[in-house]
């Protein structure tokens, strides 16, 4: 029997287990991931919907609110139905090739939604710094192509991450104790060396967020050298009240992603169950949260949206 455990095969087919431990609940515990799904899909397809109708929204800003928007869908579409499922059917079963393009789309959907993130906090650098100069510096077409070229390191950076998951031999045991294919829970799984994924994944993560992060901070640090050279208190608030909204989003989309990071490589304290949920965290709060920040600090978007909704 220990002979078999150990034994390299072809893994045709894993099984995701969802929550180990938490069976029983699984009814109670797909309402909020369903709910907050659905929230998530409501409020950023609203905000698609009312940027593309809405011709005087066809502006920077609103640009990088619809990619904020798309990678949220994406970001929560990569795990959600699978997890609900688990919940609801207990489907777990899911091919290698089905484990590794989900792999793939959850962690580039992430780059790419801090790589918007760096974007917005340059074009609020811009906005109130060279506010004569935004339009010329800042057009649609730049958009497009600082989105380019965030997507383009997404996918260079996360390409490694299955090709290096599919070259692991694993062993006969296929059971993932997780809601989705993450890359680590996965690695422990196999019979021969990962100290390739577990560098390479520290690597990027630190490579993405760390260079990301340390970008926002300097955009806010020449911001906020910018708004105390401003002598007028109310000019003053007002330039930093159009930052609101992005720093919200960027504290919550940052702190989660960390500590559900960390946690997964350091909190050998944590019990499997909270993790896991932890980590489901990351990709279901954020996307659901998101909308709503902008849709109540944007006073023009809450009334388009506001005009839409009323006229269906």
């Amino acid at each position: 029997m220990v002979a078999f455990n150990v034994t390299p095969s072809d893994p045709s087919t894993f099984l995701l287990l969802g929550i180990p431990g938490l069976e029983p609940d699984y009814a109670w515990i797909s309402i909020p991931f369903a709910m907050c799904y659905v929230i998530s899909l409501f409020g950023n397809l609203m905000i698609l919907f009312v940027v593309v109708r809405e011709q005087k929204m066809h502006t920077p800003m609103y640009l990088l609110l619809c990619m904020l928007a798309l990678t949220d869908i994406g970001k929560a579409t990569s795990i959600v139905p699978k997890a609900l499922c688990i919940f609801w059917l207990s489907l777990k079963a899911i091919t290698l090739a089905a484990c590794l393009t989900q792999m793939f789309f959850l962690h580039m959907f992430s780059a790419m939604h801090s790589a918007v993130l760096v974007t917005m906090a340059f074009d609020r650098y811009v906005a109130i710094c060279n506010p004569l100069r935004y339009s010329t510096i800042l057009t649609n077409g730049r958009i497009a192509k600082l989105g380019l070229v965030g997507l383009i390191r997404a996918v260079l950076f996360t390409m490694p991450i299955p090709l290096l998951q599919s070259r692991l031999p694993f062993c006969a045991n296929h059971m993932i104790p997780h809601t989705y294919c993450d890359h680590m829970a996965m690695a422990k799984m196999s019979c021969g060396d990962i100290t390739v994924n577990k560098i390479y994944g520290m690597v990027a993560v630190f490579i993405v967020i760390f260079f990301d992060v340390m970008f926002i901070v300097l955009s806010y640090t020449l911001i906020l050298m910018a708004v105390h050279r401003i002598s007028s208190k109310k000019t003053q608030q007002k330039a930093l009240n159009t930052c609101t909204s992005h720093l919200c989003v960027m504290l919550l989309s940052y702190s989660s992603c960390l500590f559900s990071s960390l946690t997964h490589r350091f909190g050998e304290g944590i019990s499997p169950h909270a993790h896991i949920i932890i980590a489901n965290v990351y990709f279901i709060i954020p996307p659901m949260l998101n909308p709503i920040i902008y849709g109540v600090r944007s006073k023009e978007l809450c009334e388009k949206v506001g005009k839409h909704t009323c006229r269906r």
